[in-house]
């Protein structure tokens, strides 16, 4: 259970949800899918109140809480806007390595800035050939005095164009997966640059672009960890990650199930409120379910990261159920409303757009379904 601090924190999110995110998230989604405006000020809100740097050490800046409480933030999160709460698991991702593989003196520079809420992340791992194929990727850096000069293509990079720094991934030697290593790109440094943001059927206020690397030269002191360290340190950010977006695929799926809810006690037929017909309960009580096992799934994990004991199954697993419940409960929520379900003035279907990708960002389910197979069987 959350401490008093924690439970704390959960309930200011809650409050900030109600009073800021849920009366602008539906103009906000409209307009991005036709302007590419993005919350900026909802980032610079959450940063204020210390909600994106809830797991990182108090030492650092950040809160130092269990990342059983962060992992509820972002729920909340989710439950009232689905991009934000994606964008706060990506900005956590970002800081992770420095947070953990840092030295002191990258700690003292980079982290003040990542974790005060000043900052937004953005992490460039995937490229347009190289998905869940991380050893496969291209872009690379080379050394060069005291610099290294990155060049090479990411995408599908959340806050492309707006983020104040990039977590980059790069090769340094063409030893497969031994061969990258990771740095942090400022926003400003010469020869990035952005492709157009991504037409995308949900998450509009998550921008996503190609981001472009042209001889971005970037200080050597700003690689993270040794040459040739960027996949161990990949791959233990994907785990914390995965638990992220966990998280924000059950809050949307509890925001779809409380909207199906309250229309089956309100929309009457044949004399009485549809949630009194027997065939809808069934399908209520089947994604409440679904809800409750997916926030079981992924606080299992979260108190398995908290204990300092290995937790990458479980991440895969809590991702996998979490994601197929969203795409599961949200699609059913349409169904509960019926034609207005299938309106824009109910956000059953943005809900329901929204999910599909959590099924595939952050490794997709069938990625999931590897790592948890090959853990059952080592």
């Amino acid at each position: 259970m959350p401490t008093e601090e924690g439970q704390d924190l959960i309930d200011l999110t809650r409050d900030i949800c109600a009073k800021e995110l849920r009366p602008k998230v539906d103009d906000a989604e409209r307009a991005a899918a036709v302007d590419e405006s993005f919350p900026t000020d909802v980032f610079r809100t959450l940063g204020a109140a210390g909600l994106l740097s809830l797991p990182h050490p108090e030492e650092h800046g950040g809160y130092g809480q269990p990342y059983e409480v962060y992992l509820q933030v972002v729920e909340e999160i989710a439950s009232a806007w689905m991009s934000v709460a994606v964008g706060v698991s990506v900005h956590s991702l970002t800081a992770f390595p420095v947070t953990t593989f840092g030295t002191p003196e990258q700690q003292a520079a980079l982290l003040p800035g990542m974790l005060s809420g000043d900052q937004l992340g953005a992490y460039c791992l995937s490229e347009p050939l190289a998905g869940s194929d991380i050893a496969s990727m291209t872009t690379r850096a080379t050394r060069d005095g005291d610099a290294y000069v990155l060049k090479g293509r990411k995408a599908w990079i959340s806050h492309a164009g707006h983020a104040d720094y990039y977590t980059t991934f790069a090769r340094t030697s063409d030893d497969g997966g031994k061969g990258l290593s990771c740095f942090v790109v400022p926003a400003d440094a010469p020869g990035l640059t952005f492709g157009t943001p991504e037409k995308k059927m949900g998450l509009h206020c998550d921008t996503v672009r190609e981001v472009m690397f042209d001889d971005v030269r970037v200080d050597a002191a700003r690689r993270i960890g040794d040459e040739g360290q960027g996949m161990a340190i990949a791959l233990s950010a994907l785990d914390a990650g995965r638990l992220g977006i966990a998280a924000a695929s059950t809050g949307l799926a509890q925001g779809a199930f409380d909207l199906a809810a309250g229309y089956a006690k309100e929309r009457r037929q044949f004399g009485r409120a549809i949630g009194e017909f027997q065939g809808l309960q069934f399908l209520l009580a089947d994604m409440e379910a679904a809800v409750t096992s997916a926030r079981a799934t992924y606080l299992h994990a979260a108190r398995l990261k908290d204990a300092g004991r290995a937790f990458s199954k479980e991440a895969a697993v809590a991702k996998l159920v979490a994601t197929d419940a969203a795409m599961r409960v949200t699609t059913d929520a349409v169904q509960v409303l019926g034609g207005a379900g299938y309106t824009q003035d109910f956000p059953a279907e943005r809900f329901m757009r929204e999910a599909k990708v959590t099924q595939i960002f952050e490794g997709t389910n069938q990625i999931q379904r590897l790592v948890i197979g090959r853990h059952v069987l080592r």
